[in-house]
Formats: C-alpha cells, sequence, structure tokens
C-alpha cells in the first residue's frame, strides 16, 4: 500500500510539472496584453515598471518592423509544450520512464548557466534572470522528489502495472 501511496504522489507532482510547463509556453503567446497587464499594475516608481515598460516598448518595436523575429515567441511556446507531452510518460510510469526525470534535473540544472551568461549579454536585469532562475530551482525539487521515490520503488522491485 505505501508503494501505492508513492506512485500517487509521484503522478500528483508530475502532473503539477506538466501543467506548469504547459502554462509557461501559454504564456510566451500573448505577450503585449500580459506585459500591458504587468504595467497596469506595478507601480511606477519601481524598476520593475521601468524594466516592463522597457520590454513592451521593444517588443512592439519589433512587432512593427521585423516581426518574423516574434516566431522565436512561438518556438518557445511550442518547446514549453513539447516538453509537457515528454513528461506524460513518466507520469504513466515513472520507474520505465525515469530517465525522461533525469532529462528534466539535468534541464533545470542548466537554466542557471543561461540565464546567467545569455542574460548578461542580452543586458538582462539580475533580478530578472534570479526569476528565471526560480524555476528551475522550483522545477529541480519537484523532479527531486519525483526521481528519489522512483529510485526507491525501482530498489525494491516494485512495477506498475
Amino acid at each position: 500500500m505505501k508503494e501505492k501511496n508513492t506512485i500517487v504522489l509521484i503522478k500528483r507532482l508530475l502532473l503539477f510539472f506538466i501543467i506548469a510547463l504547459f502554462i509557461s509556453g501559454a504564456t510566451a503567446i500573448p505577450v503585449e496584453a500580459e506585459l500591458s497587464f504587468l504595467i497596469k499594475n506595478f507601480s511606477s516608481s519601481t524598476q520593475l515598471h521601468y524594466w516592463f515598460q522597457k520590454v513592451l516598448s521593444a517588443y512592439k518595436n519589433v512587432n512593427n518592423d521585423i516581426p518574423f523575429l516574434l516566431y522565436g515567441y512561438d518556438w518557445l511556446a511550442f518547446a514549453h509544450f513539447i516538453l509537457a507531452i515528454l513528461f506524460i510518460g513518466p507520469y504513466r510510469n515513472p520507474i520505465k520512464n525515469i530517465w525522461v526525470i533525469e532529462f528534466g534535473l539535468i534541464a533545470c540544472v542548466l537554466i542557471f548557466p543561461l540565464a546567467f551568461v545569455a542574460g548578461s549579454f542580452r543586458g538582462i536585469p539580475i533580478g530578472w534572470r534570479l526569476i528565471d532562475c526560480s524555476f528551475g530551482v522550483l522545477g529541480f525539487i519537484l523532479l527531486w522528489v519525483c526521481y528519489s521515490k522512483t529510485k526507491m520503488l525501482i530498489s525494491k522491485n516494485y512495477s506498475i502495472k
């Protein structure tokens, strides 16, 4: 019975992870509306408000002058959707698909060098890079619990039917 509770926990965490990836991807689509909302809801005296205005202005300029560059947002959303689909395998059977969980752990760790190296070259404020890294931390924690619980099930020769 304890193993069945462990499977339920793993599946719940993976479902949360899948939904979070999907939502994260979906937010890459209505960027202009999201930024406009954030600008309206943050005090104009904050650095965050200034940053949102700067990003919205750049987005509008690119959209007007070279809209094909925004195709990158579409691919960003697509990548999140595909990664969410990838985790259906371990949701169905974490033991058989533990490699996907390992892949996710590696991806979460790799957020850090990307955020700090590319973010630095692109002029992304440190606070925003830390927000990006927080997704890696949260994802890593969720997946680490799934991974360690799955390894425990494997060590007990538990199989999912």
